[in-house]
């Protein structure tokens, strides 16, 4: 029997943990529930001292301590519909995931399509049942960050819902990636340059559309609202809203549509319209999921780190639940072109 085992008079605890690592209690604490704001040197250290000492975590007794839950809520406000159709969720949530698998964490997934849904996660979330909250896909309009902000309950969002948005999120930089996408077409002589838009009550398709303008304006090239035709991220509205380009604008040679279901609808309206891609519009997307890459002509896309948003988030979410400072983290992440067939 260890030395801290007879002061203890039994079961080990967190104290001497932190004792035969070394460490201030807290800093154990942290270790212990997975925090990433400590040192490899410090985690070896509390992961031995626990190993030595057979220390086990009483979560009843540190959730009932800390009022605790030990869950946290992935909050999706998008119909499942939507949810299961576009791979980029899929990404978040694997994200979500790698950054819990050496935690104690639990994770619900919530999806809120509709009025009844977002007051019953209202009760819900009232009623303190997860220690945090990661919004995915919000839209300006959306009443959940505010609530989560006067309920005082930890919170990070993938994306912001403007340039002024108060909570912590990790995005991509969509203005750049989109920027990028454009000056690429410009490079291969296209000049009747058209995008397709996300929902515009969406931050990161107010970004991306900026991008766009801002790439067409560099290029010198004259700017046609016509050009541009606003969708809802899915396959569907990209086939609307490339039928509307063509009906407007016959002469378009070369689209950017801000997510690759997009691209691919509006891969099918050209193609039954009897347009060569590339050969008589260049075609690019945003996301670079699976659909990209196995897409006949393979696509061009704007690849965003989505595994890695998810995991950031989740990082930063965990600080803020350890009491952490996140200094309301307003992180963005590099996007690259990735070139293939379609442009």
């Amino acid at each position: 029997m260890t030395a801290a085992r007879v002061r203890s008079g039994g079961r080990p605890t967190l104290e001497e943990v932190a004792a035969r690592a070394g460490v201030g209690r807290g800093t154990a604490s942290r270790v212990i529930n997975g925090s990433p704001r400590v040192s490899a040197h410090t985690r070896e250290a509390v992961e031995a001292a626990v190993a030595e000492l057979g220390y086990v975590p009483n979560r009843a007794a540190r959730a009932l301590a800390g009022n605790r839950t030990d869950a946290i809520a992935l909050v999706v406000p998008e119909p499942e519909s939507r949810f299961f159709a576009e791979p980029y969720f899929s990404d978040i949530v694997r994200g979500v995931g790698a950054a819990l698998a050496d935690t104690e964490m639990q994770l619900l997934l919530t999806l809120v399509g509709s009025d009844r849904e977002r007051r019953r996660l209202a009760q819900y979330l009232t009623a303190h049942r997860v220690d945090g909250v990661l919004l995915v896909s919000v839209h300006a309009d959306d009443p959940l960050p505010d609530l989560l902000e006067q309920l005082g309950m930890p919170a990070v969002m993938n994306g912001r819902r403007s340039a002024t948005e108060p909570l912590p999120s990790v995005d991509s930089d969509n203005f750049e990636g989109a920027r990028g996408a454009v000056e690429h077409l410009v490079s291969r002589g296209r000049r009747s340059i058209a995008t397709i838009t996300g929902r515009l009550d969406v931050y990161a398709s107010q970004r991306r559309l900026d991008g766009y303008r801002k790439a067409v304006s560099e290029a010198g090239l004259e700017p046609d609202e016509r050009l541009i035709a606003p969708a809802d991220f899915s396959e569907e509205g990209g086939v609307r809203a490339m039928r509307e380009l063509l009906a407007r604008r016959p002469d378009v040679d070369a689209v950017f549509a801000a997510s690759d279901l997009m691209a691919a609808g509006a891969r099918q309206v050209l193609r039954e319209a009897g347009r060569r891609i590339p050969d008589d519009v260049a075609l690019i997307g945003f996301d670079d999921s699976a659909v990209a890459r196995h897409m006949d002509p393979a696509l061009t896309s704007v690849r965003q780190p989505i595994e890695e948003m998810g995991r950031a988030m989740t990082r930063v979410l965990l600080d803020l639940i350890a009491g952490e400072n996140a200094e309301r983290s307003q992180i963005v992440l590099p996007t690259e072109l990735i070139v293939r067939d379609s442009s």
